[in-house]
């Protein structure tokens, strides 16, 4: 499952030679804002050149496109999701008709995946026909835009975007995809950075776009399970399997009455904590 997700412009050589020393579950090759129109061309054979080159291992591969027409450039085998802005369901279904059709001409094995990006009022609307279009396996929030669509300021406490967070986590648990949350703006403010990842892993999301390398860390680390949460789903299991022995329908531990949604939260919980190691 994933955890944190880096976004780096795609035309920038320096940063795409570090991709594999950043510690994020995937990388966000963006062609769309952090490149400029004139550099778009430029940028698309860079990356195509990248991926023709380089082999990332334990990454995530993901494009964000500025449109359609990105595709041709930048299909690849080492491709693994494309990212796409302004995600709606029209669009949705223009990408998984040009993804079909270059996945046979090149013969690809894999089938490639689809961030949804949702950054509009209508989109947040549709949040859960976004969740389940065909190949979507993310929503990720865009709460700089959709702020700008809702004529708001965005800010710290993030107030104005409450609701899409809430659409996009019920949209992407209903459907059983990740819920990805906007990124922190505030590059230095890393107190700021983890009330914000601690109030979105609150609400339900399970992983956060990141615009600067410093925060994968932070990211990485806080949407993982706290020790507690871990010791208390050790101990919910080994009591259920005793449970089980012996018998019993109920138990109790640490003096809360188990039940199956809770004995379904300690497996989830030790599931996400797999590779934990405790420092």
């Amino acid at each position: 499952m994933r955890k944190s997700l880096l976004f780096i412009p795609a035309n920038q050589p320096g940063m795409l030679q570090n991709v594999d020393i950043f510690q994020a579950d995937g990388i966000i090759f963006d062609l769309e804002d952090a490149v400029h129109l004139t550099e778009k061309d430029a940028a698309r054979d860079l990356l195509k050149s990248f991926f023709n080159s380089v082999e990332l291992k334990d990454v995530e591969a993901i494009v964000r496109i500025h449109h359609l027409d990105d595709i041709p450039a930048i299909i690849n085998p080492r491709l693994d999701t494309i990212c796409l802005p302004k995600a709606d369901l029209e669009g949705l279904k223009k990408l998984n008709r040009a993804l079909s059709t270059y996945e046979r001409k090149y013969r690809l094995s894999k089938k490639i995946g689809v961030i949804a990006l949702i950054e509009t009022p209508e989109s947040i609307l549709n949040a859960l026909a976004i969740a389940k279009a065909p190949r979507v396996n993310g929503i990720l929030l865009g709460g700089e835009d959709l702020s700008t669509s809702l004529h708001v300021m965005r800010t710290v406490e993030g107030k104005e975007i409450e609701f899409a967070r809430n659409m996009v986590i019920y949209a992407a648990k209903s459907a059983e995809i990740d819920a990805i949350d906007t990124p922190f703006t505030n590059v230095e403010d890393n107190k700021g950075l983890e009330t914000d990842i601690l109030h979105a892993k609150a609400l339900g999301m399970n992983a956060k776009a990141c615009i600067h390398p410093n925060q994968i860390e932070l990211v990485n680390r806080l949407f993982m399970p706290s020790l507690t949460e871990i010791e208390f789903a050790k101990k919910v299991v080994i009591a259920m399997e005793n449970a089980e022995k012996q018998g019993l329908g109920a138990f109790t531990v640490d003096g809360k009455m188990v039940d199956q949604p809770v004995i379904t939260r300690a497996l989830q919980v030790l599931k996400a904590s797999e590779g934990y190691e405790d420092d």
